[in-house]
């Protein structure tokens, strides 16, 4: 995820993000400068979090003390949540200029759609690993507050913020990242999480309603990223790889991928008794016919930007927020793939699910232990500085496509 200290991007792509003239009310407020470029990617910190714990409580296989570690990881993530909603709201209320041109500045705006998946990715882990230590009725009423509260975040997200790239932002063809996804992908986490609450519905209208508003969503997500995809790699092939310091957001392509295949399993394991045949049935072909080739894309995709953030690495790529784009994309890659072990039986599945799952650790132990360090010397939340630009190959490209 982007961050403010390492400038991953410029300081605005807009010529309206200027900030508010002196007669702003908020400028007579008592600052906090520490939390004065607190954007919104550092709710992503939140998101890879909540992602070790669920992820790992939905692997297909048993290891002793894993499910106590994970509701401890979770627990984690809520406590992260409530501190960062806090800084938030003070962000907003004494640093209100600079928090519009995060709005208005499109490196910066996606950004607002992890407040969403933050939320949604607690509100879940509360139900599927948070009520061993909170109990059932806590964790339901937890889970229901942040699943509404992160659907409706995520629905406004997916159609503000496109609309602010169209009408307001400035955007260059090189300036596509993968970043883009963020607001679109909000809803499809919905759509994964929402069936966990559908059976605490009364039966009938209630439960259909819910389980097809998260088809819908499924639908919604999906689409915008097929729309988007294109220009992502379009932009990768013809202008080349993208700044060091975003070359890990590579991996939030892994975002919808892993997501949208972890919600048609979980369409599959509620749809019975909730919708009428023959479509109850139909789910479990659907999760079949869907999650085994997105997910064989989702392989290809990893090894692509795995190489990429290889090549980042040997070319001087430090640490920046954007390493948390490791963790959250990964992880849905490990709920989709045990969602494709248990509906197939394959023990591949299973052997992918524990491998992926060992990368998200892996990451997420490597982000916190930088990000924590980062917060200790005050580096993190820093004024952003000018983005380094990495020089250009040294070979040059004929007319027809070739180096020379």
């Amino acid at each position: 995820m982007v961050t403010a200290a390492h400038s991953l991007s410029p300081r605005s792509s807009s010529p309206r993000s200027s900030p508010l003239r002196s007669s702003d009310p908020a400028a007579s407020r008592p600052r906090v400068p520490a939390l004065r470029h607190l954007g919104p990617n550092w709710y992503g910190s939140v998101m890879g979090t909540a992602a070790v714990g669920t992820a790992g409580a939905a692997l297909p296989v048993h290891i002793p003390g894993l499910r106590t570690a994970c509701t401890a990881v979770w627990a984690l993530s809520l406590a992260l949540l409530a501190v960062l909603l806090t800084a938030r709201v003070l962000h907003w209320r004494h640093h209100r200029d600079q928090a519009r041109a995060h709005l208005l500045d499109a490196a910066a705006a996606p950004f607002y759609g992890c407040l969403s998946m933050a939320l949604l990715a607690v509100g879940g882990g509360a139900l599927s690993v948070g009520r061993h230590w909170t109990g059932t009725s806590a964790a339901l009423a937890l889970d229901t507050v942040l699943f509404t509260a992160g659907t409706v975040v995520g629905l406004v997200a997916a159609v503000a913020v496109p609309y602010l790239m169209a009408v307001h932002h400035r955007i260059e063809p090189r300036q596509t990242t993968p970043v883009w996804l963020l607001p679109v992908v909000a809803p499809m986490v919905s759509a994964a999480l929402g069936p966990a609450l559908v059976c605490h519905l009364p039966a009938g209208q209630a439960r259909e309603t819910l389980l097809l508003a998260c088809v819908a969503m499924f639908g919604l997500s999906l689409l915008a990223t097929l729309a988007l995809l294109p220009l992502i790699l379009g932009r990768l092939i013809v202008a080349g790889p993208l700044p060091l310091a975003l070359t890990p957001t590579l991996f939030l392509v892994l975002g919808p991928l892993g997501q949208s295949t972890t919600a048609v399993g979980a369409f599959a394991d509620t749809a019975p008794g909730v919708v009428p045949a023959p479509y109850d049935t139909g789910f479990a072909v659907f999760a079949l016919l869907y999650g085994v080739p997105v997910m064989g894309f989702a392989l290809l995709w990893f090894a692509f930007a795995a190489a990429q953030v290889v090549r980042a690495a040997r070319r001087g790529m430090g640490f920046a927020m954007t390493w948390w784009s490791f963790t959250f994309p990964v992880g849905t890659c490990v709920t989709g793939a045990s969602a494709l072990a248990r509906h197939t039986d394959l023990v591949a599945y299973d052997i992918l699910a524990v491998a992926l799952y060992v990368v998200l650790v892996t990451a997420w132990a490597a982000a916190a232990v930088h990000t924590a360090r980062g917060l200790v010397s005050g580096s993190l939340l820093a004024a952003p500085a000018s983005a380094p630009v990495e020089p250009r190959p040294a070979t040059a490209r004929t007319t027809s496509g070739a180096a020379r």
